[in-house]
């Protein structure tokens, strides 16, 4: 496991696009995992300057997000589909047909869970997947208690995570209960991995991911055991683990 430490939010989403537009420019059809939420907002922001910029060509990429709500229309404001098309796909020059997102909408959410993951597969597998961790050590919607040894399914939202994604609705209470979310296994089978951690919000999750003990209570431990996880964090989340003798 790498770790890179910047100073900012700002600086960690510059680094995170330079190291994903680098590894565009080296692999043209790469297969990129996605995500969503506060975190790779900036990311997506300066792959959309460096594209507009340099002209960085996705043609070629091929993209698999996460997760989504489970009930929400692409259409939605609030969905991911629609997260994804406003901050990134919409200013690039990638083909919407090579963009998966796993549909919350599917009368046979357990087929479409089995379906999203023959994608993956048939893909070639993941090379760079991108993530965050949530202050409960989420990662994608894999709460705490999540078996490790899980591909795409279901998950019911903790009230926490309910609680950290409430900013984007008008009430709490709008917030879906359940989503459709790649498996930690799935996330493990990833060739590369990306980590994104910013803000004092953040700083417990990096203490305990970085103490190297792996438990289910924690999904974000499991990273402890990828063989090619590079993390970039800013100051303010290193904050507690800067006495730490954590050695990698």
């Amino acid at each position: 496991m790498k770790i890179i430490t910047v100073e900012n939010y700002q600086e960690m989403s510059r680094k995170a696009a330079e190291y994903i537009v680098d590894k565009v420019i080296s692999k043209p059809d790469l297969n990129l995992g996605l995500a969503t939420g506060g975190t790779p907002k900036g990311v997506y922001k300066n792959i959309k300057e460096d594209h507009k910029k340099n002209h960085t060509s996705y043609e070629h990429v091929t993209t698999f997000n996460l997760d989504e709500y489970i009930g929400l229309k692409q259409e939605d404001p609030n969905s991911y589909y629609q997260y994804m098309y406003e901050n990134l796909f919409k200013h690039i020059n990638i083909s919407l047909t090579q963009t998966n997102i796993p549909s919350g909408l599917n009368e046979n959410i357990q087929a479409e869970c089995t379906e999203y993951e023959r994608k993956i597969v048939d893909a070639g597998g993941i090379d760079l997947q991108l993530l965050g961790i949530g202050s409960n050590g989420h990662i994608g919607f894999n709460e705490p208690g999540t078996p490790f040894t899980t591909k795409t399914h279901v998950v019911d939202l903790a009230l926490s995570t309910k609680k950290a994604n409430a900013r984007y609705f008008d009430k709490i209470n709008e917030v879906p209960s359940q989503a459709i979310t790649m498996g930690i296994q799935t996330i493990m089978n990833s060739k590369e991995i990306l980590l994104l951690v910013s803000g004092k919000a953040k700083q417990d999750a990096m203490v305990k991911l970085l103490s190297g003990v792996v438990t289910e209570n924690f999904p974000a431990s499991i990273l402890n055991q990828h063989h090619n996880t590079t993390i970039i964090a800013d100051e303010e989340a290193m904050e507690l683990v800067k006495n730490m003798s954590y050695v990698r």
